[in-house]
């Protein structure tokens, strides 16, 4: 008897494992970027984030990035170009150049100011708010990226072909948005909607982005226009 009920109890076991893993739906979209005037899609699609929160409950599963959060500084650029933080992440910005850096961001997100540091050094920024934060170098024009800071672990980023996968949603009723960084605000506003995620519906569709060149175009930490580099100042190079 005691074996029999063992083996029972292991059964019942397996089969809520299996239906508890059932509810948990992998969901997929399709996005296509349009310049303002709808006349061409174009081929890049990638870097589109899409993200679900559920509604009337939060998210149950937490959100732990599979490597460190990190924002390099080489090649004077940053890599890479967008980086996703669940909300509280502590992101690390190291300096791989043989030259200083001076890491900001003041518009949107999270603001913070980390001064010049020098090649082979990094700093640390808290991510403790959600939105969208806007990262640039107060001494090369050229350089910038965005973190997106969320508060749901099921987000999907688009491919070059425009494909998001986002793995392990349980179902249920979720309000979708997205971001790009070639769509104009009115177009993301447009975008935002409830879903239900289940084994049944688990595709969001086609998500239309409509926008346009992505403008590189800011100013400096004092809200001043860039000066030309000097390559002999020790500001730019390691001493």
């Amino acid at each position: 008897m005691g074996h029999r009920m063992c083996a029972t109890l292991i059964c019942v076991a397996g089969l809520l494992c299996g239906q508890a893993g059932a509810q948990e739906v992998t969901v997929s979209a399709r996005v296509r970027v349009r310049e303002n005037d709808h006349s061409l899609e174009s081929p890049h699609a990638e870097n589109v984030v899409v993200w679900l929160t559920p509604i009337g409950a939060e998210a149950t599963t937490k959100f732990v990035p599979k490597q460190p959060p990190r924002l390099s500084q080489h090649n004077k650029s940053f890599e890479p170009h967008l980086l996703v933080v669940p909300v509280g992440a502590m992101v690390e910005f190291p300096n791989r150049d043989p030259f200083f850096h001076n890491v900001f961001s003041l518009f949107e997100g999270k603001r913070f100011d980390l001064g010049l540091y020098e090649a082979g050094t990094a700093r640390k920024v808290s991510f403790d708010r959600p939105g969208i934060s806007f990262i640039f170098c107060n001494i090369h024009a050229e350089m910038s990226a965005i973190v997106v800071a969320l508060e749901t672990p099921y987000y999907g980023v688009s491919n070059r072909k425009g494909e998001i996968v986002i793995p392990q949603v349980p179902a249920g009723h979720y309000t979708m948005r997205v971001w790009s960084e070639t769509a104009v605000p009115e177009n993301l506003n447009s975008l935002t909607r409830e879903v239900t995620v289940s084994a049944n519906t688990s595709t969001l569709g086609i998500v239309q982005i409509t926008g346009g060149a992505i403008s590189t175009a800011h100013r400096n930490k004092y809200g001043m226009d860039y000066e030309p580099p000097a390559p002999n100042s020790p500001v730019y190079t390691h001493p």
